[in-house]
């Protein structure tokens, strides 16, 4: 096989890349290697920065997302039993954030790259990426059962932090950046309406949890836990009045309970990998960098990517300059690691420290009090939340 941009990775980044190259007319094939099924199955984030919204609309995906998806104009803040609400709009010149589910961005995207757009082969796992120094690098894969080989002019690993993309960059020019927190997410999916109109993130003694919703019957939320937690050892009744407990507050307000439909627990790490680019092997999404989830930043960095990237090899097509191209690690780089900063920030904020004393415990509580008491810092706090501007 032979194609232009060669896309290891079937979820939303390596889907929204072709999506816009297909609009560029830059030829591309898409390798998965999971079925279909099961891709459009995988639940993960659900927070969509305006320039997301944007991208999505932008390449002709975004009916559903513009009929189903919840707008959001702030969060709340909970602590002390008392309840502080960031005025996204006010704080931002009017920046809002909308709740989709990446499930069904990933089902908005398949349909229209089957429908119109370049290959996208599922059950094809990409074994290696070949001579990426070359102006002709070659991904070896495996699809029906036949090892076969495309060639590209660019190759793209958006195949995740398990993916194979990475071992193509040689160890001498790659450096890698990890930081592992000490507790992780218990997180549930329950069929019950939102108790909340908005997200709250809450913090108290017990530890952290988060009220979010995947639509108006659908509620998501999350519980602090230690790492190494099974989620079996939490029956259902635990889990509310745990939940129940970490977001009591002061005054008229109750957290709705209903039948839980899926739980699961998730480490929470930091992980940057430069460069994010070797010669015409480019990394983007979760194959370069990773987020704990606290500041919603994963599929937001992913698609910000993808549009640096798409950017750039369409001036590469139109003008013959790769001037962008060059610059491509550089500006998702910068992006990377301010949101690196602030989901580290929102982490260490909110979630009770297991080995913290006094000290820690008040130092949280007064980056908390500042926020709720400084419009300038619930501006930068709206800022980072709602997307810095895409630096191009």
């Amino acid at each position: 096989m032979r194609t232009t941009v060669g896309i290891i990775g079937g979820g939303p980044a390596g889907l929204l890349l072709a999506r816009l190259l297909h609009g560029a007319g830059i030829d591309c094939v898409v390798l998965e290697s999971r079925p279909r099924a099961y891709v459009e199955r995988r639940q993960r984030a659900g927070m969509l920065e305006q320039g997301t919204v944007d991208a999505l609309r932008a390449c002709g995906a975004a009916d559903r997302l513009d009929a189903e998806g919840l707008i959001h104009r702030g969060i709340e803040l909970r602590f002390d039993r008392e309840r502080h609400r960031i005025d996204f709009p006010a704080l931002t010149g009017g920046r809002t954030v909308t709740i989709y589910a990446q499930t069904e961005i990933v089902k908005d995207l398949i349909a229209l790259q089957l429908a119109a757009g370049p290959p996208l082969l599922f059950e094809s796992e990409a074994l290696a990426v070949e001579k990426p120094e070359s102006e002709a690098p070659v991904v070896r894969f495996v699809h029906e059962d036949c090892e076969q080989t495309l060639s590209c002019d660019y190759v793209v690993g958006c195949d995740g932090s398990h993916g194979i993309s990475r071992d193509a960059f040689p160890a001498a020019a790659s450096r890698t950046y990890a930081h592992d927190y000490p507790y992780s997410w218990l997180g549930i999916l329950a069929d019950v309406p939102p108790s909340c109109e908005e997200l709250i993130y809450a913090r108290g003694p017990a530890g952290f949890a988060l009220h979010s919703m995947r639509s108006p019957s659908v509620s998501r939320l999350y519980l602090q836990v230690p790492n190494g937690t099974d989620a079996d050892d939490w029956p259902d009744e635990r889990i509310w009045d745990e939940l129940a407990a970490r977001f009591a507050i002061d005054g008229d307000w109750r957290l709705e309970r209903g039948p839980i439909t899926s739980k699961s627990v998730t480490p929470m790490r930091s992980y940057v990998h430069e460069p994010m680019r070797h010669g015409r092997l480019f990394l983007a999404g979760d194959a370069a960098h990773i987020v704990p989830p606290t500041g919603a930043k994963g599929l937001n960095l992913a698609v910000s990517d993808v549009r640096v990237l798409a950017r750039g090899l369409a001036e590469r097509r139109r003008t013959g300059s790769t001037q962008l191209l060059d610059r491509y690690s550089e500006v998702c780089l910068e992006r990377v690691w301010q949101a690196t900063r602030f989901s580290y920030e929102m982490t260490t904020m909110l979630h009770a420290q297991p080995d913290g004393d006094a000290f820690d415990h008040w130092m949280q509580l007064a980056r908390l009090r500042r926020i709720a008491a400084s419009r300038t810092a619930a501006a930068e706090l709206a800022a980072n939340y709602t997307g810095l501007p895409l630096a191009l």
